[in-house]
């Protein structure tokens, strides 16, 4: 198969997981608080990662080289998905989706000062312009109103865009699976010191959802 037609398939495919996994956050969103459905799909999750452990055959320990920009990322990683989640559960998802569009936005941005990138003026217009959208689309002063959940998406969108540049920035020198791990257990860990007061008990169907949560995430 050709390169081009193949990536465009896997794409497309990354599309259409990213998408069934945002459906089920909204319909658990319903019955359950955010931190209940993060504790659980992570807990899911854990499964996954330890065939990755089990898999990677370096020799190399699960220390990261860059533990202060990892804690930083962790911590992104788990305010990304606090207020992603409490947002999908608030809010219609294509206006969530309208506001994480800003992401590639912000990660433009945050690489000046992280990065050392350049941004030339054409791209910078380009920011511009799309960080415009995002404010015509929360209408703000309009009868809707500016809600929690607005404020959550936007910043879930600017703690992910803060995760990613991160991720870019010390990739090279860290495992796949310290990033991952890292910001895993620091969410299972944070939620579920919170479950005493918000756990609702769930059906098997519903475990069973968070369960897909965690293979398609």
């Amino acid at each position: 198969m050709h390169s081009n037609l193949r990536g465009a398939l896997l794409s497309l495919a990354a599309f259409g997981f990213y998408a069934t996994h945002d459906v089920v956050v909204k319909l658990l969103g319903a019955d359950y608080t955010a931190f209940q459905i993060i504790f659980f799909s992570g807990l899911m999750g854990f499964p996954l990662v330890t065939v990755m452990l089990m898999g990677d055959r370096r020799d190399a320990t699960l220390i990261p080289r860059h533990p202060w920009w990892t804690a930083l990322r962790s911590v992104s990683a788990v305010v990304t998905g606090v207020m992603g989640f409490f947002a999908f559960s608030k809010l219609p998802l294509a206006q969530c989706y309208a506001i994480f569009f800003a992401m590639p936005l912000l990660i433009t941005l945050m690489a000046i000062p992280m990065l050392g990138e350049k941004v030339g003026l054409r791209r910078g217009i380009a920011v511009m312009v799309g960080l415009l959208g995002v404010i015509i689309v929360l209408r703000p002063g309009s009868g809707d109103g500016f809600s929690l959940g607005h404020l959550a998406a936007l910043g879930a969108a600017t703690t992910g865009s803060l995760s990613s540049i991160i991720v870019r920035k010390i990739g090279r020198d860290e495992r796949s699976v310290v990033l991952m791990l890292y910001p895993m257990v620091l969410t299972f860990v944070a939620t579920g010191a919170l479950m005493p007061f918000v756990y609702q008990p769930m059906p098997v169907q519903d475990l069973a959802l968070t369960a897909v949560m965690a293979f398609l995430g």
